[in-house]
């Protein structure tokens, strides 16, 4: 195995492995499974929208000029000739003098101009009283208002929302053609380690990271495959994730890419023959991380300690991931931002350093709460932390008011 001698920036980590990521194949979905999944067609309005002109209220469809100067003192009588509700067709047309009685999304009968809502009218009989005018296109639906037959109204790389199905089943649209969800397995190490519906143990700690990693690549569109623990075994290592390359088109691992005697994991990819692209980034948290492919898959072996193997996921799963469902870069880069810090920040400066922080938005400017835990084993930092900030190498401090970048966490193709 190949590695890279000096740590490398994270700019060139993250550049390093895209370039060995891959757009996943492409599947036609129903509407009921198309929400979170990525577009991977053009889609356009196969007929107007709506496809005829129809009344956007319950009223009375009426010839707006026959309505003209109306008031409480000369009101308008006109004979109400029929009653259109929703579905139906209207069977006549309107002539000088008339008027239809019509139900929401109704179509508009031939000749009306406007519709009256049913509160600004008196009806005895079939014979109808207006006291105030009615303007042409009042309470009406255009048709085609909404798209244009042939009108391009989404485009590949979209992250498809409830609006999109939507719309999509207004296009008579049963199926779509969605990215296929990338399957990331899992592979988590260490004879340490127990599952949360384990009993607490001397010296032992829950799987977390395994967790965690799971619903990070749900979250980013992608189906986790989570493999069952593997204990410090150099041999069972090597077969979960010989299982991983089999089963999965991204392979991610927590823990034993270090330096300590128990870090194994580098010897077992070695011995599958993974192709290596770099280990080591200069950051923190998460300096020891492994890329490289594994069988023909892409593996990133991330840190063992919690936030480091999180932080790791946002920098440089997350991208892999929004590759792989061919996203607009400008969708699964994280979005930049330049915030003001609230408190006085102290770092050792060692290394380039990403700070957990609560971001939040008011008076045009963001603002950055660096959180006070930033231990890498300090999980709990996770749960208010909506973005990174960034010191660079050398950096010790920040006071308060001090503007600083960030990095904002935000949902794969919501950013």
């Amino acid at each position: 195995m190949a590695l890279n001698e000096k740590p490398l920036s994270v700019a060139d980590a993250q550049a390093a492995a895209l370039e060995w990521i891959e757009p996943v194949g492409v599947e036609r979905v129903s509407l009921l499974e198309a929400s979170g999944r990525v577009l991977a067609e053009l889609v356009a309005a196969p007929h107007d929208l709506p496809a005829f002109d129809n009344a956007a209220m319950d009223g009375y469809a009426v010839i707006a000029a026959d309505t003209a100067g109306t008031s409480e003192a000369a009101p308008a009588r006109l004979t109400v000739i029929e009653r259109v509700t929703a579905g139906e067709t209207p069977q006549r047309a309107l002539a000088s003098g008339q008027a239809a009685r019509i139900m929401t999304g109704a179509p508009l009968p031939e000749g009306a101009s406007a519709v009256v809502m049913q509160e600004r009218v008196r009806r005895e009989g079939d014979t109808l009283t207006l006291t105030c005018p009615a303007r042409e296109g009042d309470n009406i639906r255009r048709r085609g208002e909404d798209a244009r037959a042939g009108q391009a109204v989404m485009a590949p790389g979209e992250w498809l929302t409830a609006a999109h199905v939507g719309v999509l089943s207004a296009f008579h649209r049963a199926l779509v053609a969605a990215r296929r969800r990338p399957v990331v397995a899992i592979v988590t190490t260490g004879d340490e380690l127990i599952e949360a519906d384990e009993l607490p143990a001397p010296g032992k700690v829950v799987n977390s990271n395994a967790y965690a990693l799971a619903a990070l690549a749900r979250e980013s569109g992608a189906l986790p495959l989570v493999l069952p623990l593997v204990r410090d075994d150099e041999a069972r290592i090597a077969s979960a994730f010989a299982e991983a390359a089999r089963a999965a088109d991204l392979i991610v691992s927590s823990g034993g890419v270090s330096v300590g005697d128990r870090d194994l994991v580098k010897s077992a990819l070695t011995r599958l023959g993974l192709e290596a692209r770099f280990w080591r980034v200069w950051m923190k948290p998460g300096k020891p991380l492994l890329f490289g492919r594994l069988l023909g898959r892409p593996c990133f072996g991330l840190p063992g300690n919690p936030v480091s193997s999180m932080v790791c996921f946002h920098l440089f799963v997350r991208p892999a991931l929004g590759k792989m469902l061919a996203l607009p870069e400008a969708q699964w880069r994280l979005p930049e931002v330049t915030a003001t810090l609230t408190r006085d920040v102290r770092t050792k400066g060692d290394r380039p350093t990403y700070l957990r922080a609560q971001l939040s938005y008011a008076a045009d400017d963001w603002r950055a709460d660096v959180l006070p835990g930033q231990g890498s084993g300090m999980l709990t930092s996770m749960l208010g932390a909506s973005g990174l900030v960034f010191f660079p190498e050398g950096k010790t401090q920040g006071a308060a008011g001090e503007r600083a970048p960030a990095l904002r966490l935000a949902p794969l193709g919501q950013a």
